[in-house]
């Protein structure tokens, strides 16, 4: 991993090889050690990977030697954490998850005392002292113990943030990638009345997000569209993600869904600050759509927790990703796949997904091109004068997006145009040009 620890969700790798128990107990003393308070109260949950009970033990551990006290939370989707911490007043949350990677891979991510991810500068001074505190023993040892009716809370939340929807007469499939929403998810949505066919919901370990949930929709189109159901959600392993599809079978993605909710606030007063926060991966369509609305767009780099940082920075209350983050904090700080999907329920009122008009999806074209080295693009004149020809004829109709990507030595070509046939051309003649420059 290098020393850099942190990337831009928290600690992830292969467990094992890379997220090791040595890693998580050093993390978890370290991020006690640098919160500066004496004995702080710690709540440390997990998503269901066969390595989570492994790290739980360790980061336990790590937190108890540096004086911490430990609640064991079990298994609860990662937008839990700060619903906990604001309940009990804990002074900092642990989710151990890989989020949508596959059960090989784990991950470490870290929750302040009010409820939002530790920011890039906490991470790191923790990142800068983690070898000194790694070995260090300490004049005061904290308790660990199991907290018991945590989903009882999580739900108690979601039912109180939704005691106004009812969703009787309501026939959906939930697809919970064998991940942490595989029993609050279910329960919740039946709850609130509807008639609900879960799957993926006996997590063995091994099975989390494989060939299920938001990274992989076959299997709950064909279950929506061939049982006659009225629409499906899909969570991804550590349930802070959400997407969609109608009950024909065809993904609603999160640019749509985020549509939908950011005019269903509108319409009610609630939509804070009139504004939403979106990616640059945002479909051109959206902006369109806002710009019809009156609602004002931020734009931010790709991650939640950009988009986060521009909610904070403008007082507004909504932003998500294409990818199925969405965030309302007029609910909790971070990406809720559950509570999405029943904002989603509460905008659409009993309409029909398939009806839903929010916005008109831009085709869509996205190629990922092999280079020698992504960092050269920022002095590739040939490729900068390509996108700014290309951008100019598409000014008002679509957009042209070129960015490397941030671990890979790939430069990343997205097109979006009115037609496939223009987004098509307009993606091989950019490709072309990066591989002449570049490749």
């Amino acid at each position: 991993m290098g020393r850099r620890l942190f990337g831009t969700d928290g600690v992830r790798g292969l467990a094992g090889v890379e997220i090791t128990a040595q890693l998580a107990l050093a993390l978890g003393r370290a991020v006690v050690l640098h919160s500066g308070l004496t004995a702080p109260r710690a709540l440390v949950i997990r998503d269901t990977r066969e390595s989570g009970e492994m790290l739980e033990a360790a980061l336990a551990a790590g937190i108890a030697s540096a004086g911490g006290e430990v609640a064991l939370g079990g298994v609860l989707p990662t937008p839990a954490a700060p619903l906990l911490i604001r309940r009990y007043e804990f002074d900092l949350a642990v989710v151990i998850s890989a989020s949508h990677n596959l059960y090989a891979d784990n991950g470490i991510k870290f929750f302040g005392s009010d409820g939002f991810k530790l920011s890039d500068e906490t991470e790191q001074e923790i990142e800068l002292h983690f070898d000194e505190d790694a070995g260090g023993g300490g004049a005061q040892i904290g308790r660990i113990h199991e907290m018991r009716g945590t989903s009882d809370d999580y739900l108690r939340e979601l039912e109180s943030r939704f005691s106004a929807l009812s969703l009787d007469g309501l026939d959906l499939v939930l697809d919970c990638a064998n991940g942490a929403t595989f029993q609050v998810a279910p329960e919740i949505f039946r709850r609130l009345g509807a008639t609900v066919t879960a799957l993926s919901v006996a997590p063995d370990g091994r099975n989390i997000n494989d060939g299920c949930g938001s990274t992989h929709l076959e299997a709950l189109a064909q279950a929506v569209s061939e049982g006659g159901h009225d629409l499906g959600f899909a969570f991804d392993g550590d349930g802070d993600r959400l997407l969609a599809v109608d009950r024909d079978g065809t993904l609603v993605d999160g640019d749509e869904l985020l549509a939908l909710a950011a005019i269903h606030l509108r319409d009610g007063g609630r939509l804070v600050g009139g504004g939403v926060a979106v990616t640059v991966m945002t479909n051109f369509g959206f902006h369109s759509a806002m710009a019809q609305a009156g609602i004002e767009v931020v734009t931010t780099a790709v991650g939640d927790r950009y988009v986060l940082q521009a909610l904070r920075e403008r007082g507004w209350s909504l932003g998500g990703e294409q990818s199925g983050h969405i965030i309302e904090l007029g609910f909790g700080p971070s990406g809720d796949g559950v509570a999405s999907a029943l904002l989603v329920l509460e905008a659409l009122g009993g309409r029909d997904l398939r009806e839903r008009a929010a916005m008109a999806k831009l085709p869509q074209r996205l190629v990922n091109v092999p280079v020698r080295d992504r960092g050269a693009l920022a002095g590739a004149g040939g490729v900068h004068d390509a996108v700014a020809r290309e951008s100019a004829a598409l000014d008002g109709r679509g957009r042209v997006l070129v960015r490397p990507s941030g671990t890979e030595p790939l430069v990343r070509v997205m097109v979006e145009a009115p037609s496939v046939e223009e987004t098509e051309a307009v993606c091989a003649r950019l490709v072309a040009v990066v591989r002449d420059h570049l490749g």
